[in-house]
Formats: structure tokens, C-alpha cells, sequence
């Protein structure tokens, strides 16, 4: 797993929840493919995301992301665009543990939404914490992943962490 990112940012607000992530009219579908068809759908400024976004993006949240029901879809539908990683202020509990178990990397840290904007660029890394937007030069240290969490993506998931 890649330790490093360096990508575009999307910007989103606080308290975005998974039936914004990803809405529950779309919940029959199980295809990755189909379901990132539908990613961001519903979160306010986020009208050009699924035409726009590309392999390595970065989304960047405020508060709570990913409040709301339990729903691995939310996840799956950032996964399959691409998006390499998903940083915030605070995370909802559920969606993190959604987010560890399916290998995607996230990270909390606060006040990332207050220093980028939608477009910026931006680096991190998930063994130090540091997040550098290249846009502005600005520099925020975040919290990263525990090194279980790390080795959980490493391996592309909790199922294939405890296969071995």
C-alpha cells in the first residue's frame, strides 16, 4: 500500500452522511463499477464530482464524515473513482471502521478543512501525519493510522489481513 499521496483535492463540509456518500436508493446495486456511477451524489458543491474526479484525488471533510447508517457502499463508490485517500477534522466511527476493514486509507486531522480548498494540491503521509498543501505551502500535522490499520490496508482489507 502506498504510504504517500499527492493528489487534487474535493472539499466537502461537515456532518456529510453515507446517504450523501452514497444514497440509499442505490443500495440493490452491487457492482463497484455501478456504484461509483452514484459517489457524492447527494453532498452540496459536489454536483461535478462523478464527471470530474480522477485516480488519485483527495477528498478532504470537515466534522463527522460519514455519519449516519452503516453502509461499506459509501466507501466502495470512492474506492472504484479512485480516490486515494479521504482526510477530516473527525471521522463518524462507523464509517472508519467501514473504511479499515474494506483497506481504504483515511486519516483524521483536524483542521485539514480550514487550510485547503476544492482544486488544491496536496501531499500526505500516512506514517508521519504530515499533510502539505502545495497550493499554499501550508503544513497541518494529522493523526495517522495506527500501524494495524496500516498493515490492515497494506493487505487490501481486514478479510485478506486475517487470511495472512
Amino acid at each position: 500500500m502506498v504510504k504517500k499521496f499527492k493528489g487534487k483535492t474535493w472539499v466537502v463540509g461537515d456532518d456529510i452522511d453515507t446517504d450523501q456518500i452514497f444514497h440509499g436508493q442505490y443500495l440493490p446495486l452491487t457492482d463497484p463499477k455501478e456504484m461509483a456511477k452514484h459517489a457524492m451524489e447527494f453532498v452540496p458543491g459536489m454536483e461535478d464530482f462523478i464527471k470530474k474526479v480522477k485516480p488519485g484525488d483527495i477528498v478532504i471533510a470537515g466534522k463527522n464524515f460519514g455519519c449516519g447508517s452503516s453502509r461499506e457502499h459509501a466507501v466502495v463508490c470512492l474506492q472504484e473513482n479512485g480516490v486515494s485517500c479521504v482526510m477530516a477534522d473527525s471521522f463518524a466511527r462507523i464509517f472508519y471502521r467501514n473504511a479499515v476493514n474494506l483497506g481504504f486509507p483515511l486519516m483524521e486531522c483536524p483542521g485539514i478543512s480550514k487550510i485547503v480548498k476544492t482544486g488544491d494540491k496536496v501531499e500526505v503521509n500516512l506514517e508521519t501525519g504530515e499533510v502539505t498543501n502545495l497550493s499554499t505551502k501550508k503544513k497541518l500535522k494529522g493523526q495517522p493510522p495506527s500501524g494495524l490499520e496500516l498493515e490492515i490496508a497494506k493487505k487490501g482489507g481486514l478479510l485478506n489481513y486475517l487470511k495472512g
